[in-house]
């Protein structure tokens, strides 16, 4: 079981809890499709892109899944979102990350954009 260590950026703010729980999940590889837009697309730092709601939830199921996630920041404001971080996995290997979230509309409850960055 991964443990997980949350920002204190998320105190009061749903917007913020829900950039943290998306960033959660792309790294825990635990996520709830419906979090995802279906037209979803995923831009990581490697170059590559998964497009679609399907496609990501694939990508998911297939990524090694961590020892730790550290959530050091989680921010919002109107339809954009972030979250940065460490993520710490079985063999002692750290990675830094970082989610930028597009919402699909101010309310932030679901997902049309991410651009990762590792």
């Amino acid at each position: 079981m991964t443990k997980i260590q949350g920002s204190k950026d998320c105190g009061n703010s749903p917007k913020n809890k829900f950039a943290q729980d998306v960033a959660i999940a792309l790294e825990s590889g635990k996520a709830e499709a419906k979090i995802f837009s279906e037209d979803v697309v995923w831009s990581r730092s490697t170059d590559s892109s998964t497009d679609g709601r399907e496609e990501i939830m694939k990508y998911l199921a297939s990524q090694a899944k961590p020892a730790e996630i550290t959530v050091d920041h989680a921010v919002s404001h109107g339809k954009v979102g972030a979250a940065s971080g460490e993520v710490v996995f079985a063999n002692g290997h750290r990675r830094r990350f970082c989610h930028v979230l597009e919402f699909t509309s101010a309310k932030a409850n679901c997902i049309s954009v991410v651009q990762s960055y590792s």
